[in-house]
């Protein structure tokens, strides 16, 4: 059997899963089992541990529902486990390197120990200095192997489940498993070192647990704070069973039980929670307060003597059974601290009087503010969104709000507000639906039942968000992170096209929000347009009847202060055939307004929609846009045109490496990206297996339906159960392309 049995649940931690496993797979000491447990096949993390699985055997997922929690999973994970010692890692921490090597060279010193404690490093999740928690309670205790008796401050009520590594046959005999709900680490630690007969300790740090940036899912409010006090309860029952009478010396020469030690390790964490405003529901707290004391009450030690300072009024007011004063007291300590809050600032005296005036008032529950790439128009997502909200929810009002001059893009019929203007920060304020592909100003204020929609726009190739914070030239760029992540705060969806935008966005845009699988609604037109949509498209851009129109959609360089379109166009035209022409479509950073026509490369980065450019296209040049991942819905030709990877992944940070999995041939150079096309080699069997493995990763929510999805759940409040499921890729069919030949 392996030494250890290494237990990662993994629910909700999809885009970090990857670093844990690393870490563990990454050890020099390989003896061991690695157990990421999922909640089912083809769930984003489980998808992540069945790669991890075909590529290292060691690798052996095990599923557990979400509803039985972070405990549930544990258990399944220790009902497959095998080894000798078991250790759980949580999905988005890591183990040191080196941890396993430490652990082993321990547990032979110390023998069959029943529990190995160690130190854990706790690290911010993005600013502060790292902390080890643990360090001077695990210094206190004997070098050698020792009784739990023997260090009655030891409870284990204040350690997390994965710092320590238990004997699996102890946990097995003692039929020790972790309770179903909340608070189960505070449970399994007490039971655990109530049952331990010999427990030892290594003074290094093994895990490194990084802090969620959207804190713990302990704090939040909700009659799920019940659960700290079944699982106080639970531990303190046990430890009356034992009857805990054993009596020791502290540093101090003051005799001190066990039970006393438990009792008020256990009640530091009730009263914490009892002290928080906003954990336990406003309605609900009186009836918790009570039970707390009932239970204070009944484990409460013989000459048990409270602690000093406003701890120990706390004990007093609790024990006393005074509610009242002790919300008094919490009140004061709150208002000590508390800094006000001021409104963000509008940029005129009067806007920003009335935009406080608008937020005070209810909200139009039939409002919905829609925006794309900060205000340039009818565009994206958003206008999807828009035009089949109008179909299925017709009795929804929208505003798009647009930049001063943009308004000529909006469709006829189409409200709108010009951003800045007094009445955009009107409907910002009264909206009960906002809905963006980038980002609303850092002045809108989320208000309580307004619904953030966050549709993205893009699958990422790029680093994005705060996975940018390590390359320097973009994160000179981006500006502050803080600021960025407040706007992420506000978002209550967040879409995604497939599992791979799924993980990265929840490593880049770390917060509450609820990701939705549904595909993006602006690539719903591939696959709902017909061979006439295409016809017109082309002839509204000018391409010549017979032509071979090739799309070339360059991405924005960060180290370069202005558009270079790194190809000689007219002579790439000239080397590919006589029937190519160039739909040239510049990132969105430099759309000059107009359209263009030299020869035979037509300038439609000013064409207000790339949905409809990419269908007029037979087939795409791109470098590194993520146009490409919308393209590929077309299943038509895609060539990359990679004359600087090198510098663009140093400098703007990937992914993933494209050049292991493009969705087509790779030119490095103009002359090999004109002969791909004068021979005809840039379609084919070749490309088409490239393409279809490309399809398979990446297209795999887009099915001409992700509109309709998002309506129906967001705007209509329909369950997740009923709205359309995902077409099979097998099943689409998008829309055809103008020269089906060259495809």
């Amino acid at each position: 059997m392996p030494r250890f049995s290494i237990i990662v649940p993994s629910y909700g931690v999809a885009g970090r899963l990857a670093q844990a496993l690393d870490s563990v797979l990454a050890q020099s000491f390989g003896d061991f089992e690695l157990i990421p447990v999922c909640e089912a096949p083809g769930a984003p993390a489980a998808d992540v541990a069945a790669r991890y699985a075909r590529r290292d055997s060691r690798v052996a997922p095990a599923h557990s529902p979400p509803s039985a929690g972070a405990g549930g999973a544990r258990n399944a994970g220790m009902r497959a486990a095998t080894g000798t010692y078991l250790l759980f890692l949580d999905g988005d921490d890591v183990l040191v390197p080196g941890a396993l090597t430490e652990l082993s060279a321990r547990l032979e010193e110390t023998g069959d120990v029943d529990v190995l404690y160690f130190e854990h490093e706790r690290t911010p999740w993005w600013e502060g200095e790292p902390a080890r928690p643990a360090q001077a309670l695990l210094a206190r205790l004997p070098p050698q192997p020792f009784s739990p008796a023997e260090a009655p401050w030891l409870t284990g009520v204040e350690l997390p489940a994965w710092s320590a590594a238990y004997r699996r046959s102890f946990v097995t005999d003692r039929a020790l498993a972790f309770p179903a709900g909340y608070y189960t680490d505070l449970a399994w630690g007490g039971l655990v070192t109530l049952a331990a007969e010999r427990v030892a300790v290594l003074r290094r740090v093994v895990v490194r647990h990084l802090l969620r940036r959207q804190g713990s899912r302990l704090h939040l409010p909700g009659d799920h704070q019940f659960d700290l006090l079944d699982q106080a309860e639970r531990v303190l029952v046990r430890a009356a069973e034992q009857g805990l009478t054993e009596r020791r010396l502290t540093e101090n020469g003051l005799p001190v039980e066990r039970s006393a030690a438990l009792f008020e390790q256990v009640f530091d964490l009730v009263l914490r929670t009892a002290a928080h405003a906003d954990r336990v529901p406003a309605g609900r707290r009186r009836a918790f307060f009570r039970r707390a004391r009932s239970l204070y009450r009944r484990h409460r030690p013989a000459g048990f003597r409270m602690p000093g300072g406003r701890l120990g009024l706390r004990h007093r007011l609790l024990a006393a059974g005074a509610y009242t004063a002790f919300r008094v007291l919490c009140a004061a300590g709150r208002a000590a601290g508390r800094a006000a809050r001021g409104l963000p600032r509008v940029q005129s005296p009067v806007t920003r009087l009335a935009y406080q005036w608008h937020l005070h008032r209810p909200l139009d529950e039939n409002l919905v503010v829609y925006c794309a790439y900060w205000g340039r128009g009818y565009a994206c997502s958003p206008a999807a969104l828009h035009a089949k909200a109008r179909e299925l929810a017709p009795h929804l009002r929208a505003v798009f709000l647009v930049e001063p001059g943009q308004e000529h893009t909006l469709p006829e019929g189409v409200e709108h507000a010009v951003i800045g203007s007094r009445r955009s920060w009107k409907v910002l304020a009264r909206a009960k639906y906002l809905v963006n592909n980038a980002n609303f100003a850092d002045g809108v204020v989320k208000r309580p039942g307004s619904v953030h929609l966050q549709t993205q726009h893009g699958t990422p190739l790029k680093t994005m968000g705060c996975d940018q914070s390590t390359y320097p030239v973009v994160a000179a760029r981006t500006g502050s992170f803080t600021k960025l992540l407040r706007r992420v705060d506000r978002w209550d969806y967040n879409l995604s096209s497939n599992r791979h935008s799924t993980e990265m966005w929840e490593r880049a845009f770390p917060g509450a929000y609820e990701g939705l699988e549904y595909g993006y609604p602006r690539n719903d037109v591939y696959y709902t347009a017909r061979a006439d949509d295409v016809a017109r498209v082309r002839r509204e851009l000018g391409v010549p009847e017979g032509a071979t129109a090739v799309l070339y959609a360059p991405t924005h360089r960060d180290h370069r202060t202005g558009f270079e379109a790194g190809l000689d166009l007219e002579a790439f035209c000239e080397a590919a055939g006589e029937d190519v022409v160039v739909l040239l479509r510049a990132h969105y950073f430099y759309d000059r307004g107009g359209r263009r026509r030299s020869g035979r490369v037509i300038d439609v980065t000013a064409h207000r929609s790339t949905e409809e450019v990419c269908l007029a296209a037979d087939a795409l040049i791109t470098d590194y846009s993520s146009i490409m991942f919308d393209y590929a819905n077309l299943d038509r030709p895609i060539v990359v045109y990679a004359d600087d990877w090198e510098v663009y992944r140093e400098t703007r940070g990937v992914c993933f490496d494209l050049m292991e999995t493009p969705p087509g041939p790779v030119a490095r150079t103009p002359e090999e990206l004109a002969r791909l096309f004068a021979d005809g080699s840039f379609t084919g069997p070749g490309p088409a297996a490239l393409r279809a493995a490309f399809r398979e990763r990446f297209c795999q929510f887009d099915d001409g339906r992700a509109a309709e999805r998002v309506v129906r759940r967001v705007f209509l409040g329909e369950p997740p159960e009923a709205v359309p499921p995902v077409l099979p890729l097998a099943r689409r069919v998008p829309a055809p392309a103008a020269t089906p030949a060259r495809s």
